[in-house]
């Protein structure tokens, strides 16, 4: 993995990115300053428009953008519409003190269309499917997870691909997590088992983690990765680590730790939200954000390994935390450890009152396999 650092001084935008051969994880992050949301909104637009024409990222395009941002329903009306990409808008504030932050992923050689409200990236064969920002704004935190899994579920009929079989990824943003997550996790287990996703089948890489909606009725707002075309799912395998880690069902959740996606000339991994847990469920370190900081590290560890990757093949971390007075420990302990690997760090208390902070990552590695088509 090579790593990308810019700064833009004019606009006082940092750029932290990271590249594997056609492939770019990008964070922008705005100096924290007396600047207006707007100000700083239109600051980074600025600086991601003139991305594709930079050296290092001719010929790529966007596929997904994140925004961070530090007030969603009062902001995401200020923000422009973007075609041919999928994007995010959640509000998780970036503890740096700015009020917007965003991560996105480029890529080159690659047709990027929408259809039926789902980004498409087509190369290789592969029609990689994004889709964001899918909320319903009625009902209870249940009703709302049944309403946008059944929507979704539907959304993937078109490209002949079902939730079973070819959704690797989702991100469950859950409004006031410590009363609404319970209701998201009953409601995803019973619309799970009806798609035959169990425990003796397998479940999908995934975090469920607070996030507030931009719009102020809905509690749960979903995100989702898939992919179509030639793929087949003998492509992905689930990474569980279990020196150092249990299955999620056994604490009532249901979702895979990690997967690990073979093609042809690399591999993708994709570790879901991660915290200082044991591989008896239990949260390790209460009350001592140092200490958990260090397990969390070593669970991601030991689930990269399993897909032979480690921290070298990093393409970017988020990094979630419950108490703000964290932030600055955090920040330097990733800063020494890490310092090239592109980071966000967001306000966003995790599915236990007792986890102190959480990550997820995307790792990539060179493969020569000719079982599958490249990407």
């Amino acid at each position: 993995m090579d790593y990308i650092n810019k700064y833009f001084q004019q606009k006082g935008v940092t750029l932290n990115a990271s590249s594997f051969n056609d492939e770019f994880h990008i964070m922008l992050h705005i100096e924290p300053s007396n600047l207006t949301f707007y100000e700083q909104l239109m600051r980074l637009y600025e600086v991601e428009d003139i991305l594709p024409a930079l050296p290092e990222f001719v010929g790529a395009k966007y596929v997904f953008k994140r925004y961070f941002l530090s007030d969603a329903t009062n902001q995401v009306p200020l923000m422009r519409v973007e075609n041919n990409m999928a994007l995010s808008f959640i509000q998780q504030q970036p503890l740096d003190g700015s009020k917007i932050a965003v991560w996105m992923y480029m890529v080159k050689n690659a047709d990027i269309t929408t259809e039926g409200g789902m980004v498409v990236c087509s190369r290789g064969g592969y029609q990689h499917l994004w889709k964001m920002g899918m909320m319903y704004g009625k009902g209870d935190s249940a009703q709302q997870t049944k309403m946008v899994l059944t929507q979704y579920t539907n959304d993937l009929q078109q490209f002949g691909a079902t939730l079973a079989q070819n959704c690797l990824r989702t991100w469950f943003f859950v409004r006031d997590v410590d009363t609404q997550y319970a209701g998201m996790v009953k409601a995803r287990k019973d619309f799970f088992e009806n798609q035959g996703l169990t425990q003796d089948t397998h479940y999908i890489a995934s975090t469920g983690i607070q996030g507030v909606p931009s719009d102020v009725n809905a509690i749960i707002q979903m995100g989702t990765y898939a992919i179509a075309g030639v793929w087949t799912p003998k492509q992905q395998r689930y990474l569980y680590a279990p020196t150092h880690l249990n299955p999620t069902y056994e604490y009532g959740v249901t979702f895979e730790r990690g997967v690990c996606v073979e093609y042809g000339d690399r591999a993708h991994t994709i570790i879901s939200g991660t915290a200082s847990i044991d591989n008896k469920g239990n949260v390790l370190h209460v009350g001592d954000i140092v200490k958990q900081t260090y397990r969390m590290w070593e669970n991601v560890e030991a689930l990269l390994s399993e897909s032979e990757m480690n921290y070298e093949d990093v393409a970017h971390f988020i990094v979630y935390l419950r108490d703000t007075a964290d932030y600055q420990i955090v920040k330097q302990m990733f800063q020494q450890r890490f310092p090239n690997i592109p980071t966000v760090i967001v306000l966003a208390p995790v599915c236990r009152p007792t986890w102190l902070i959480e990550m997820e990552c995307m790792a990539i590695k060179t493969r020569n396999n000719s079982q599958f088509p490249i990407f």
